[in-house]
């Protein structure tokens, strides 16, 4: 099983970097959101898949057509939060109003109930579980945060099942979608999203996504854009990661999407029998 998702946020939005981290920095970029979404519709409407958009509260404030448009076109909305920030920064709180105003607007555009959601940099992690608790209480059932590996942000090393799971915390349930990952040299490996599919050949995406029972893929549109400008203040790793492969992408996507058949989150959960996953205690 092959899941396809998209992160729908804009271009400077790059976490633990000081001239993108707020609102008050990112009204200073150009919007390439527009352009970049209508790739991705390109390479969807070619290759006739479907997939799920994560989108962010915030885009859908600044920009209700976009998100009109991807419910307009048949596609499936989650939430990736309001304000694309880490939720281990943020109190039970504070993530709560950031999480709740994001499902307001975007089911208040989209008349269908969000039921989906996606942490900004995967950052639900061993210390800040209870972020489960919230999710639960504003109706997401479905979540696609955990990294089951060590990440620079977000991962979660000790959930330890990169497949399908039940989680179970304080009382609640909710069903988990996680990142996959190949074994290489007894190390996990991601390939399946972000800078990591744009930085390796097709031909090992091909290969590792042929051993995948099953894959979550976590693709932006920034990663289609060849020609956005270079945030200035990155650092030398953070550049090379936000801008190896660009060019490329586009093309790797359109083979990827050919060579393999992908579903969206609402398929992929009908055709798990739920019964059968690990449940993990956390």
């Amino acid at each position: 099983m092959n899941i396809l998702t998209f992160d729908i946020e804009e271009w400077f939005h790059i976490l633990d970097n000081p001239s993108t981290r707020t609102i008050n920095e990112w009204n200073k970029f150009e919007c390439r959101i527009h352009a970049n979404i209508e790739r991705l519709f390109e390479v969807l409407d070619k290759t006739d898949r479907r997939a799920t958009f994560f989108c962010l509260g915030w885009i859908a404030e600044k920009y209700p057509d976009v998100v009109k448009e991807i419910t307009s076109r048949g596609y499936e909305i989650g939430t990736h939060g309001r304000m694309h920030q880490l939720v281990y920064e943020q109190s039970p709180k504070d993530f709560k109003e950031d999480l709740g105003f994001a499902v307001k607007t975007l089911e208040d555009l989209t008349g269908v109930r969000v039921r989906y959601f996606r942490a900004p940099g995967f950052s639900i992690r061993e210390d800040n579980k209870w972020a489960f608790e919230v999710l639960a209480s504003l109706g997401i059932e479905v979540d696609c945060s955990i990294f089951p590996t060590r990440r620079a942000h977000g991962g979660f090393p000790s959930f330890g099942s990169p497949f399908p799971t039940v989680i179970s915390y304080n009382g609640i349930e909710l069903q988990e979608l996680p990142l996959n990952f190949v074994t290489l040299g007894g190390m996990p490996l991601i390939f399946s999203g972000g800078g990591y599919f744009r930085l390796f050949p097709y031909e090992l995406i091909k290969h590792w996504t042929k051993k995948s029972n099953y894959l979550m893929s976590y693709l932006h549109p920034r990663d289609f854009d060849p020609d956005q400008p270079v945030i200035k203040d990155l650092s030398l790793f953070r550049r090379f990661k936000s801008y190896t492969g660009l060019k490329t992408a586009g093309e790797k996507l359109t083979r990827w999407l050919t060579d393999f058949d992908f579903v969206d989150v609402g398929t992929a959960i009908k055709q798990i029998d739920w019964d059968k996953v690990p449940r993990v205690e956390l």
